[in-house]
């Protein structure tokens, strides 16, 4: 059982949680993620680490209420149990000064951005950060990437904060201008990391993208999690989850995403009628 021991509220569908898990802390790194199970008829869901204390032994996630399981999980509170709890999973980021590198992160995404921004900054890379989200109340972690970033730009679909926009836009603008750019880094919505793929391959920008496809055991096992990468299937859980953004099949990425999204809807329905 691992315990809840902060909770915080970073918008109005995403929490972060602190848990209690010391023999992951132990051993994460960005780039990494966790699958949880709330309780024994519970399914597995893979989260992203956002942060870890080896000291304290906690390991930070943030969560986006979407399915059944995240509004259960959204709904905990400090001092509740979560029953599996297993990680660290995936291939960590590869960490080098590469010179000048482009941090793109959307909605929950930029959660997922902070390890990543800290380790690329500590060994000495210019770092350009660019977040955005649906409207500035779904804004997060800018203070915290303020502080690590070189330059920090702010896009909004509704043009509440930032440019009125998407984050593909401002990297465009920087492209433009002529920047030098060593490399990119996006994680965030499917179609978001398609489009800066999409954008960067002309200038030849090395591109990195964090998948985030069903996933099942996170062991390479069950295959749920296979996606198309350089015209060979890879298993996001073992093989990933970050890849060259330009090798990436991302249609057949979005397919494979909306297979269970009926189940999800009566789940949900469910949920609301008998809790």
């Amino acid at each position: 059982m691992y315990k809840i021991v902060a909770k915080k509220d970073l918008a109005s569908t995403i929490k972060l949680f602190e848990i209690y898990a010391p023999r992951v802390a132990k051993k994460a790194m960005p780039g990494q993620f966790v699958i949880l199970r709330l309780d024994e008829k519970g399914e597995r869901i893979p989260l992203t680490i956002t942060d870890w204390s080896k000291e304290k032994g906690t390991v930070t996630v943030v969560v986006l209420e979407a399915g059944k399981t995240t509004k259960k999980l959204a709904s905990m509170k400090v001092g509740d149990y979560i029953l599996n709890f297993v990680g660290p999973l995936g291939k960590p980021a590869e960490v080098k000064n590469y010179g000048t590198v482009v941090f793109v992160g959307g909605g929950v995404g930029i959660a997922l951005l902070y390890p990543e921004v800290r380790a690329f900054k500590e060994v000495g890379n210019k770092i350009i950060t660019i977040i955005g989200a649906r409207t500035k109340d779904l804004l997060i972690f800018e203070e915290e990437l303020a502080k690590l970033s070189d330059e920090l730009y702010i896009a909004t679909d509704d043009g509440s904060k930032g440019h009125h926009g998407f984050v593909s836009d401002l990297l465009k603008k920087l492209l433009d201008e002529g920047k030098h750019i060593d490399l990119v880094v996006a994680v965030g919505p499917v179609i978001m990391m398609k489009v800066i793929s999409n954008l960067t391959k002309p200038y030849g920008i090395k591109t990195i993208v964090s998948l985030n496809p069903i996933m099942v055991d996170g062991t390479g096992m069950c295959g749920s999690c296979r996606v198309i990468v350089g015209g060979e299937t890879k298993f996001t859980c073992v093989d990933g989850p970050e890849f060259d953004g330009h090798l990436v099949d991302f249609d057949n990425l979005i397919a494979r995403n909306q297979r269970y999204l009926e189940e999800e809807k009566l789940a949900l329905e469910r949920m609301k009628t008998y809790g």
